[in-house]
Protein backbone atom coordinates (compact mmCIF):
# COMPACT_ATOMS: atom_id res chain seq x y z
CA UNK A 1 0.00 0.00 0.00
CA UNK A 2 1.51 3.54 -0.85
CA UNK A 3 2.14 6.62 1.83
CA UNK A 4 -0.89 7.78 -0.41
CA UNK A 5 -4.43 6.88 -1.21
CA UNK A 6 -7.67 9.12 -2.69
CA UNK A 7 -11.49 8.92 -2.08
CA UNK A 8 -14.70 11.34 -2.26
CA UNK A 9 -15.26 10.49 1.32
CA UNK A 10 -14.22 8.92 4.26
CA UNK A 11 -15.83 7.85 7.24
CA UNK A 12 -14.11 7.15 10.40
CA UNK A 13 -15.86 4.66 12.58
CA UNK A 14 -17.23 1.24 11.73
CA UNK A 15 -20.65 1.54 13.97
CA UNK A 16 -23.97 2.25 12.62
CA UNK A 17 -23.97 5.80 12.39
CA UNK A 18 -20.51 5.23 10.58
CA UNK A 19 -22.11 2.79 8.26
CA UNK A 20 -24.87 4.02 7.51
CA UNK A 21 -23.24 7.29 6.02
CA UNK A 22 -20.77 5.08 4.13
CA UNK A 23 -24.21 3.82 2.42
CA UNK A 24 -25.77 6.76 1.77
CA UNK A 25 -22.75 8.44 0.24
CA UNK A 26 -22.05 5.26 -1.74
CA UNK A 27 -25.83 5.65 -2.93
CA UNK A 28 -25.02 9.56 -3.80
CA UNK A 29 -22.45 8.30 -6.19
CA UNK A 30 -19.19 8.65 -4.09
CA UNK A 31 -16.40 6.17 -3.81
CA UNK A 32 -16.33 5.48 -0.27
CA UNK A 33 -13.42 4.04 2.43
CA UNK A 34 -14.60 2.96 5.94
CA UNK A 35 -11.99 3.49 8.89
CA UNK A 36 -12.14 0.62 11.42
CA UNK A 37 -9.72 1.33 14.61
CA UNK A 38 -10.21 -1.72 15.72
CA UNK A 39 -9.60 -5.25 14.11
CA UNK A 40 -12.01 -7.37 12.01
CA UNK A 41 -13.20 -9.29 15.47
CA UNK A 42 -13.46 -6.16 17.03
CA UNK A 43 -15.84 -3.96 14.36
CA UNK A 44 -18.76 -2.54 15.00
CA UNK A 45 -18.45 -0.01 17.86
CA UNK A 46 -20.73 0.20 21.01
CA UNK A 47 -23.80 -0.74 18.15
CA UNK A 48 -22.49 -4.45 18.75
CA UNK A 49 -23.69 -4.37 21.75
CA UNK A 50 -27.02 -2.57 21.83
CA UNK A 51 -29.65 -4.99 22.39
CA UNK A 52 -31.02 -3.88 18.65
CA UNK A 53 -33.96 -1.54 20.47
CA UNK A 54 -34.56 1.09 18.01
CA UNK A 55 -37.10 4.30 19.28
CA UNK A 56 -39.26 5.27 16.34
CA UNK A 57 -42.19 7.94 16.06
CA UNK A 58 -45.04 5.74 14.08
CA UNK A 59 -48.79 6.14 13.59
CA UNK A 60 -50.15 2.60 13.99
CA UNK A 61 -49.94 -0.95 13.62
CA UNK A 62 -49.47 -0.71 9.66
CA UNK A 63 -47.13 1.63 9.53
CA UNK A 64 -44.95 -0.47 11.77
CA UNK A 65 -45.91 -3.56 9.59
CA UNK A 66 -44.66 -1.70 6.67
CA UNK A 67 -41.19 -2.55 8.08
CA UNK A 68 -41.95 -5.81 9.35
CA UNK A 69 -44.26 -7.59 6.48
CA UNK A 70 -43.22 -10.88 8.09
CA UNK A 71 -46.02 -10.03 10.83
CA UNK A 72 -49.00 -12.23 9.36
CA UNK A 73 -52.60 -10.94 9.69
CA UNK A 74 -53.05 -13.66 12.44
CA UNK A 75 -50.42 -12.07 14.69
CA UNK A 76 -51.60 -8.43 13.90
CA UNK A 77 -54.91 -9.51 14.98
CA UNK A 78 -53.83 -10.59 18.50
CA UNK A 79 -51.60 -7.12 18.87
CA UNK A 80 -52.20 -3.97 20.47
CA UNK A 81 -50.26 -0.78 19.40
CA UNK A 82 -49.90 2.35 20.74
CA UNK A 83 -49.47 5.07 18.51
CA UNK A 84 -46.26 6.67 19.34
CA UNK A 85 -46.79 9.90 17.13
CA UNK A 86 -43.78 12.34 16.31
CA UNK A 87 -44.90 14.57 19.30
CA UNK A 88 -44.66 11.84 21.38
CA UNK A 89 -41.40 11.07 20.77
CA UNK A 90 -40.30 14.70 20.99
CA UNK A 91 -42.44 15.34 24.31
CA UNK A 92 -40.27 12.15 25.76
CA UNK A 93 -37.17 13.41 24.49
CA UNK A 94 -37.33 17.03 25.90
CA UNK A 95 -39.31 15.76 29.45
CA UNK A 96 -36.31 13.35 29.76
CA UNK A 97 -33.58 16.04 29.18
CA UNK A 98 -35.08 19.12 30.60
CA UNK A 99 -35.76 20.62 27.78
CA UNK A 100 -32.67 21.10 26.75
CA UNK A 101 -32.56 19.18 23.88
CA UNK A 102 -31.28 21.44 20.77
CA UNK A 103 -35.28 21.66 19.36
CA UNK A 104 -33.72 21.79 15.54
CA UNK A 105 -31.53 18.46 16.15
CA UNK A 106 -34.49 16.62 18.25
CA UNK A 107 -36.88 17.81 15.67
CA UNK A 108 -35.21 16.34 12.63
CA UNK A 109 -34.06 12.88 14.72
CA UNK A 110 -38.15 12.33 14.94
CA UNK A 111 -38.93 13.92 11.80
CA UNK A 112 -36.72 11.88 10.05
CA UNK A 113 -37.04 8.15 12.14
CA UNK A 114 -39.43 6.58 10.39
CA UNK A 115 -38.13 7.15 6.98
CA UNK A 116 -34.79 5.91 8.06
CA UNK A 117 -36.20 3.45 9.42
CA UNK A 118 -38.07 2.25 5.80
CA UNK A 119 -34.62 2.94 4.32
CA UNK A 120 -32.40 0.77 6.66
CA UNK A 121 -35.04 -1.78 5.38
CA UNK A 122 -34.18 -1.32 1.85
CA UNK A 123 -30.72 -1.47 2.85
CA UNK A 124 -31.49 -5.10 3.75
CA UNK A 125 -31.93 -4.56 7.80
CA UNK A 126 -34.16 -6.57 9.37
CA UNK A 127 -36.10 -5.64 11.94
CA UNK A 128 -39.02 -7.46 14.76
CA UNK A 129 -41.46 -6.37 17.27
CA UNK A 130 -39.75 -6.26 20.83
CA UNK A 131 -42.10 -8.51 22.47
CA UNK A 132 -39.55 -9.50 25.36
CA UNK A 133 -39.30 -5.84 26.79
CA UNK A 134 -41.94 -3.94 25.59
CA UNK A 135 -45.05 -5.79 25.80
CA UNK A 136 -48.10 -8.06 27.82
CA UNK A 137 -50.39 -10.36 27.56
CA UNK A 138 -53.15 -9.62 28.88
CA UNK A 139 -57.39 -11.03 27.84
CA UNK A 140 -55.28 -12.87 25.10
CA UNK A 141 -54.14 -9.90 23.01
CA UNK A 142 -50.73 -8.37 23.29
CA UNK A 143 -49.97 -4.72 24.40
CA UNK A 144 -47.04 -2.75 23.79
CA UNK A 145 -46.18 0.22 25.85
CA UNK A 146 -43.22 2.41 26.13
CA UNK A 147 -42.90 3.59 22.64
CA UNK A 148 -40.37 1.33 21.84
CA UNK A 149 -42.36 -1.53 19.98
CA UNK A 150 -39.40 -2.19 17.11
CA UNK A 151 -35.82 -3.83 17.47
CA UNK A 152 -33.27 -5.07 15.07
CA UNK A 153 -33.20 -8.92 14.47
CA UNK A 154 -30.51 -10.17 16.31
CA UNK A 155 -29.62 -7.28 18.64
CA UNK A 156 -27.11 -4.95 18.19
CA UNK A 157 -24.88 -7.92 16.42
CA UNK A 158 -27.68 -8.64 13.86
CA UNK A 159 -27.51 -5.10 12.67
CA UNK A 160 -24.05 -5.17 12.41
CA UNK A 161 -23.71 -8.22 10.25
CA UNK A 162 -26.64 -6.81 8.08
CA UNK A 163 -25.26 -3.27 7.72
CA UNK A 164 -21.46 -5.12 6.52
CA UNK A 165 -23.33 -7.65 4.48
CA UNK A 166 -24.89 -4.34 2.92
CA UNK A 167 -21.20 -2.17 2.45
CA UNK A 168 -19.36 -5.17 0.87
CA UNK A 169 -22.55 -5.62 -1.26
CA UNK A 170 -21.68 -1.98 -2.76
CA UNK A 171 -18.47 -1.90 -2.62
CA UNK A 172 -17.14 0.05 -0.02
CA UNK A 173 -13.62 -0.35 0.76
CA UNK A 174 -12.93 -0.65 4.33
CA UNK A 175 -9.53 -0.92 6.43
CA UNK A 176 -9.20 -2.62 9.93
CA UNK A 177 -6.46 -1.74 12.02
CA UNK A 178 -6.19 1.97 11.01
CA UNK A 179 -6.53 4.78 13.20
CA UNK A 180 -7.09 8.34 11.77
CA UNK A 181 -5.38 10.48 13.38
CA UNK A 182 -5.23 13.83 11.88
CA UNK A 183 -7.79 16.13 9.62
CA UNK A 184 -5.93 18.02 6.93
CA UNK A 185 -7.67 21.67 6.00
CA UNK A 186 -6.04 23.85 3.71
CA UNK A 187 -7.98 26.86 2.12
CA UNK A 188 -10.55 26.93 4.91
CA UNK A 189 -11.77 22.81 3.40
CA UNK A 190 -11.00 19.56 4.34
CA UNK A 191 -8.62 17.76 1.63
CA UNK A 192 -7.30 15.13 3.66
CA UNK A 193 -7.06 12.48 6.58
CA UNK A 194 -3.48 10.83 8.33
CA UNK A 195 -4.11 7.12 9.16
CA UNK A 196 -1.94 4.89 11.25
CA UNK A 197 -1.67 1.10 9.69
CA UNK A 198 0.57 -1.40 10.16
CA UNK A 199 2.77 0.76 11.91
CA UNK A 200 2.97 3.70 9.16
CA UNK A 201 1.47 6.77 8.76
CA UNK A 202 -0.85 6.89 5.05
CA UNK A 203 -2.51 9.87 3.99
CA UNK A 204 -5.90 9.66 2.49
CA UNK A 205 -6.63 12.24 -0.25
CA UNK A 206 -10.50 13.32 0.24
CA UNK A 207 -12.57 16.25 -0.10
CA UNK A 208 -14.80 15.20 2.47
CA UNK A 209 -14.59 13.44 6.22
CA UNK A 210 -17.94 11.21 8.40
CA UNK A 211 -16.36 11.42 11.76
CA UNK A 212 -18.64 9.17 13.65
CA UNK A 213 -16.35 6.80 15.97
CA UNK A 214 -18.14 7.60 19.03
CA UNK A 215 -17.24 9.93 22.18
CA UNK A 216 -14.68 9.62 24.48
CA UNK A 217 -16.27 7.33 27.05
CA UNK A 218 -13.59 4.84 26.51
CA UNK A 219 -11.05 7.24 27.84
CA UNK A 220 -10.41 6.88 31.53
CA UNK A 221 -8.29 10.48 31.46
CA UNK A 222 -11.13 12.79 29.84
CA UNK A 223 -13.94 10.71 31.63
CA UNK A 224 -12.16 11.78 34.58
CA UNK A 225 -11.73 15.79 33.44
CA UNK A 226 -14.69 16.53 31.90
CA UNK A 227 -17.45 13.89 33.97
CA UNK A 228 -16.01 13.63 37.14
CA UNK A 229 -12.73 11.99 39.11
CA UNK A 230 -15.36 9.19 40.31
CA UNK A 231 -16.07 8.20 36.38
CA UNK A 232 -12.67 6.52 36.67
CA UNK A 233 -14.17 3.23 38.20
CA UNK A 234 -17.03 3.11 35.92
CA UNK A 235 -16.96 0.15 33.59
CA UNK A 236 -16.84 1.17 30.00
CA UNK A 237 -20.14 -1.50 28.13
CA UNK A 238 -19.03 -1.26 24.46
CA UNK A 239 -15.74 -0.78 22.00
CA UNK A 240 -12.74 0.08 23.88
CA UNK A 241 -11.67 2.09 20.90
CA UNK A 242 -14.48 4.99 21.43
CA UNK A 243 -11.31 7.61 23.34
CA UNK A 244 -12.51 10.64 21.83
CA UNK A 245 -10.44 10.73 18.37
CA UNK A 246 -12.66 11.98 16.38
CA UNK A 247 -14.05 14.90 18.59
CA UNK A 248 -10.33 15.98 19.18
CA UNK A 249 -9.65 16.16 15.44
CA UNK A 250 -12.19 17.84 14.59
CA UNK A 251 -11.40 20.63 17.37
CA UNK A 252 -7.97 20.72 15.88
CA UNK A 253 -9.29 22.32 12.42
CA UNK A 254 -11.60 24.40 14.41
CA UNK A 255 -15.42 22.81 15.27
CA UNK A 256 -16.94 23.81 18.25
CA UNK A 257 -17.82 22.05 20.85
CA UNK A 258 -20.99 21.38 21.75
CA UNK A 259 -23.15 19.51 24.24
CA UNK A 260 -23.13 18.34 27.76
CA UNK A 261 -19.20 18.08 28.23
CA UNK A 262 -20.19 16.75 32.27
CA UNK A 263 -22.81 14.32 30.80
CA UNK A 264 -23.30 11.11 29.84
CA UNK A 265 -25.50 7.69 29.36
CA UNK A 266 -24.57 5.41 31.67
CA UNK A 267 -26.60 2.15 33.65
CA UNK A 268 -26.57 -0.08 36.16
CA UNK A 269 -24.79 -2.95 35.42
CA UNK A 270 -23.89 -6.58 36.39
CA UNK A 271 -20.67 -5.94 39.28
CA UNK A 272 -19.05 -8.60 37.81
CA UNK A 273 -19.26 -7.32 34.03
CA UNK A 274 -15.98 -7.36 31.98
CA UNK A 275 -14.10 -3.62 32.24
CA UNK A 276 -15.04 -2.90 28.69
CA UNK A 277 -17.03 -4.55 26.43
CA UNK A 278 -16.59 -8.01 25.11
CA UNK A 279 -16.79 -8.91 21.51
CA UNK A 280 -17.25 -12.71 22.81
CA UNK A 281 -20.18 -11.74 24.67
CA UNK A 282 -21.86 -9.53 22.78
CA UNK A 283 -26.01 -8.06 23.03
CA UNK A 284 -25.98 -5.81 26.22
CA UNK A 285 -26.46 -9.21 28.56
CA UNK A 286 -24.62 -7.52 31.82
CA UNK A 287 -27.17 -4.71 32.28
CA UNK A 288 -29.76 -5.69 34.90
CA UNK A 289 -32.65 -2.94 33.97
CA UNK A 290 -35.95 -4.96 36.37
CA UNK A 291 -35.07 -1.99 39.29
CA UNK A 292 -38.23 -0.14 38.96
CA UNK A 293 -39.44 -3.63 40.74
CA UNK A 294 -37.03 -3.98 43.19
CA UNK A 295 -35.41 -1.62 45.81
CA UNK A 296 -32.03 -0.83 45.27
CA UNK A 297 -29.42 -0.47 49.08
CA UNK A 298 -25.95 0.59 48.95
CA UNK A 299 -23.27 -0.84 50.99
CA UNK A 300 -24.55 1.29 54.33
CA UNK A 301 -27.69 -0.68 54.05
CA UNK A 302 -29.59 2.65 52.60
CA UNK A 303 -31.95 3.31 49.58
CA UNK A 304 -30.79 6.52 47.51
CA UNK A 305 -32.86 6.23 44.10
CA UNK A 306 -37.05 6.25 43.67
CA UNK A 307 -36.76 3.10 41.74
CA UNK A 308 -40.30 3.27 40.53
CA UNK A 309 -40.05 7.51 39.21
CA UNK A 310 -41.27 6.40 35.67
CA UNK A 311 -40.79 3.67 33.25
CA UNK A 312 -37.35 1.90 33.19
CA UNK A 313 -37.19 3.32 29.20
CA UNK A 314 -36.92 7.05 31.24
CA UNK A 315 -34.93 6.39 34.34
CA UNK A 316 -32.49 3.60 33.31
CA UNK A 317 -29.85 6.01 31.40
CA UNK A 318 -29.28 8.23 34.88
CA UNK A 319 -29.46 6.06 37.65
CA UNK A 320 -25.99 4.44 36.38
CA UNK A 321 -24.40 7.56 37.88
CA UNK A 322 -26.19 7.64 40.75
CA UNK A 323 -25.32 3.61 41.44
CA UNK A 324 -21.54 5.15 40.76
CA UNK A 325 -21.63 7.32 43.43
CA UNK A 326 -22.44 5.17 46.34
CA UNK A 327 -19.67 3.39 48.57
CA UNK A 328 -17.49 1.27 46.75
CA UNK A 329 -19.35 2.39 43.52
CA UNK A 330 -22.23 -0.30 44.27
CA UNK A 331 -25.62 -1.04 44.85
CA UNK A 332 -28.15 -4.10 45.62
CA UNK A 333 -31.18 -4.81 43.60
CA UNK A 334 -33.19 -6.85 46.13
CA UNK A 335 -36.45 -9.13 44.89
CA UNK A 336 -38.62 -11.22 46.51
CA UNK A 337 -40.37 -14.19 45.21
CA UNK A 338 -43.44 -12.53 43.72
CA UNK A 339 -41.72 -10.56 41.80
CA UNK A 340 -38.70 -12.64 39.98
CA UNK A 341 -41.11 -14.01 37.73
CA UNK A 342 -41.12 -10.73 36.16
CA UNK A 343 -37.69 -9.99 35.92
CA UNK A 344 -36.05 -9.46 32.39
CA UNK A 345 -34.20 -12.20 31.07
CA UNK A 346 -30.60 -11.28 31.82
CA UNK A 347 -30.89 -11.86 35.39
CA UNK A 348 -31.45 -15.99 34.14
CA UNK A 349 -28.19 -15.97 32.56
CA UNK A 350 -24.90 -17.60 33.29
CA UNK A 351 -23.22 -14.15 33.41
CA UNK A 352 -25.92 -12.81 36.30
CA UNK A 353 -24.25 -12.63 39.74
CA UNK A 354 -26.89 -12.89 42.22
CA UNK A 355 -27.26 -14.13 45.77
CA UNK A 356 -30.34 -15.67 47.41
CA UNK A 357 -31.14 -16.49 50.49
CA UNK A 358 -34.41 -17.91 52.45
CA UNK A 359 -35.12 -14.70 54.75
CA UNK A 360 -33.75 -11.49 54.60
CA UNK A 361 -31.68 -12.33 57.81
CA UNK A 362 -29.68 -14.77 55.50
CA UNK A 363 -29.44 -12.82 52.11
CA UNK A 364 -28.19 -9.56 54.66
CA UNK A 365 -25.24 -11.96 55.75
CA UNK A 366 -24.15 -13.02 52.16
CA UNK A 367 -24.04 -9.02 51.14
CA UNK A 368 -20.97 -6.51 52.24
CA UNK A 369 -23.41 -4.19 53.84
CA UNK A 370 -24.49 -2.84 56.98
CA UNK A 371 -26.92 -5.74 58.27
CA UNK A 372 -28.59 -3.82 61.16
CA UNK A 373 -29.52 -0.81 58.28
CA UNK A 374 -30.15 -3.30 55.86
CA UNK A 375 -32.82 -4.98 57.51
CA UNK A 376 -34.48 -1.55 59.06
CA UNK A 377 -34.32 -0.01 55.58
CA UNK A 378 -35.90 -2.86 54.45
CA UNK A 379 -38.78 -2.51 57.03
CA UNK A 380 -39.67 0.69 57.20
CA UNK A 381 -39.57 0.84 53.28
CA UNK A 382 -42.01 -2.20 53.92
CA UNK A 383 -44.32 -0.50 56.24
CA UNK A 384 -44.57 2.72 53.95
CA UNK A 385 -45.98 0.52 51.17
CA UNK A 386 -49.73 1.83 50.31
CA UNK A 387 -52.84 -0.41 49.10
CA UNK A 388 -53.29 -0.39 45.45
CA UNK A 389 -53.53 -2.37 42.32
CA UNK A 390 -50.15 -3.97 41.34
CA UNK A 391 -49.77 -3.27 37.61
CA UNK A 392 -46.21 -4.27 36.14
CA UNK A 393 -46.32 -3.03 32.22
CA UNK A 394 -47.30 0.33 33.29
CA UNK A 395 -47.14 3.44 35.64
CA UNK A 396 -49.71 1.85 38.73
CA UNK A 397 -49.10 5.17 40.97
CA UNK A 398 -48.81 1.63 43.79
CA UNK A 399 -46.19 4.10 45.74
CA UNK A 400 -45.11 4.63 49.38
CA UNK A 401 -45.89 6.84 51.82
CA UNK A 402 -43.67 8.74 54.59
CA UNK A 403 -40.02 7.58 53.87
CA UNK A 404 -37.50 9.44 51.83
CA UNK A 405 -36.74 9.18 48.55
CA UNK A 406 -40.38 7.64 48.01
CA UNK A 407 -41.12 4.80 45.84
CA UNK A 408 -43.52 6.23 43.15
CA UNK A 409 -44.74 2.61 41.35
CA UNK A 410 -44.51 -0.55 41.76
CA UNK A 411 -44.18 -0.66 44.88
CA UNK A 412 -44.67 -3.79 46.47
CA UNK A 413 -43.58 -5.18 50.35
CA UNK A 414 -40.59 -7.19 50.12
CA UNK A 415 -41.94 -9.99 52.64
CA UNK A 416 -42.24 -13.79 50.47
CA UNK A 417 -38.90 -15.57 50.21
CA UNK A 418 -36.72 -16.95 48.65
CA UNK A 419 -34.99 -13.60 48.19
CA UNK A 420 -32.35 -12.06 45.89
CA UNK A 421 -29.72 -9.54 45.87
CA UNK A 422 -28.32 -8.33 42.29
CA UNK A 423 -25.13 -6.34 42.79
CA UNK A 424 -24.72 -3.67 40.20
CA UNK A 425 -22.27 -1.28 39.94
CA UNK A 426 -21.83 1.68 37.32
CA UNK A 427 -21.52 1.59 33.25
CA UNK A 428 -20.65 3.56 30.86
CA UNK A 429 -22.11 3.88 27.18
CA UNK A 430 -21.25 7.10 25.51
CA UNK A 431 -20.41 10.56 26.77
CA UNK A 432 -22.89 13.35 25.73
CA UNK A 433 -20.29 16.04 25.42
CA UNK A 434 -19.54 16.34 21.54
CA UNK A 435 -18.97 18.29 18.35
CA UNK A 436 -21.60 21.50 17.19
CA UNK A 437 -23.27 19.79 14.38
CA UNK A 438 -26.17 20.84 12.12
CA UNK A 439 -29.40 18.86 11.18
CA UNK A 440 -27.56 18.28 7.55
CA UNK A 441 -24.68 16.72 9.47
CA UNK A 442 -22.14 19.44 9.01
CA UNK A 443 -20.04 19.89 11.69
CA UNK A 444 -19.87 23.55 12.17
CA UNK A 445 -16.81 26.21 13.18
CA UNK A 446 -16.94 28.38 16.41
CA UNK A 447 -18.61 31.21 14.34
CA UNK A 448 -21.00 28.24 13.80
CA UNK A 449 -20.28 28.01 9.79
CA UNK A 450 -19.90 25.01 8.65
CA UNK A 451 -16.10 23.60 7.92
CA UNK A 452 -16.32 22.33 4.43
CA UNK A 453 -16.06 19.22 3.79
CA UNK A 454 -16.46 17.70 7.43
CA UNK A 455 -19.19 16.20 8.80
CA UNK A 456 -20.32 13.97 11.84
CA UNK A 457 -23.17 11.65 13.28
CA UNK A 458 -24.17 9.52 15.97
CA UNK A 459 -22.38 10.00 19.57
CA UNK A 460 -20.24 12.95 18.06
CA UNK A 461 -23.12 15.37 17.40
CA UNK A 462 -23.64 17.08 20.55
CA UNK A 463 -26.64 18.60 22.13
CA UNK A 464 -29.40 16.24 21.83
CA UNK A 465 -28.76 14.55 25.09
CA UNK A 466 -28.75 16.19 28.41
CA UNK A 467 -28.95 14.06 31.96
CA UNK A 468 -30.94 11.77 30.74
CA UNK A 469 -32.27 9.84 27.53
CA UNK A 470 -35.31 8.33 25.84
CA UNK A 471 -34.35 4.34 25.46
CA UNK A 472 -33.57 3.36 22.44
CA UNK A 473 -33.07 7.05 20.69
CA UNK A 474 -29.06 6.10 20.22
CA UNK A 475 -29.57 3.76 17.73
CA UNK A 476 -31.60 6.11 15.89
CA UNK A 477 -29.59 8.98 15.93
CA UNK A 478 -27.07 6.93 14.74
CA UNK A 479 -29.02 6.45 11.69
CA UNK A 480 -31.17 9.22 11.24
CA UNK A 481 -27.99 11.16 11.33
CA UNK A 482 -25.50 8.81 9.79
CA UNK A 483 -27.37 9.11 6.23
CA UNK A 484 -27.97 12.75 6.38
CA UNK A 485 -24.12 12.85 7.02
CA UNK A 486 -23.76 10.55 4.22
CA UNK A 487 -26.65 12.06 1.72
CA UNK A 488 -24.66 15.85 2.69
CA UNK A 489 -20.96 14.61 1.64
CA UNK A 490 -22.26 13.06 -1.50
CA UNK A 491 -23.92 16.15 -2.27
CA UNK A 492 -20.87 18.17 -1.36
CA UNK A 493 -18.66 16.33 -3.38
CA UNK A 494 -20.97 16.67 -6.67
CA UNK A 495 -20.79 20.52 -5.76
CA UNK A 496 -17.08 20.50 -5.92
CA UNK A 497 -16.73 18.34 -9.11
CA UNK A 498 -18.89 20.83 -10.51
CA UNK A 499 -16.73 23.39 -9.65
CA UNK A 500 -13.87 22.04 -11.28
CA UNK A 501 -15.80 21.54 -14.20
CA UNK A 502 -17.18 25.18 -14.33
Amino acid sequence: MSNTQSYDVVVVGAGNAALCSAIAAKEGGARVLVLERGPVEKRGGNSFFTDGAIRVAYNNLDAIRKVIPELTDEEAELIVMPEYAEKDYYDDLMRVTGGKSDSGLANQLVSKSYETIAWMRDQGIKFELNYENQSFIQDGKRHFWGGLPIKTEDKGVGLMKQLFARVKELGIDIWYESRAVKLIKENDQITGIVVEKDEESITVNTTSVILACGSFEANKKLRSEHIGEEWEAAIVRGTEFNTGDGIFMALEVGAQKFGEWSGCHSIGTDSNAPIVGDFTKPGDIFKKHSYPYSIMLNNEGKRFVDEGADLRNYTYAKYGREVLKQPGHVAYQIYDTQVRPLLRKEYDLQEATFYQADTLEELANLLPVDKAQFLETIEEYNQAVQEGDYKPAEKDGKGTKGITPPKSNWALRIEQGPFYSFPVTCGITFSFGALHVDTSGKVLNKEEQPIKGLFAAGEMIGGIFYENYPGGSGLMSGAVYGKLAGTSAAQYILGKNAELVN
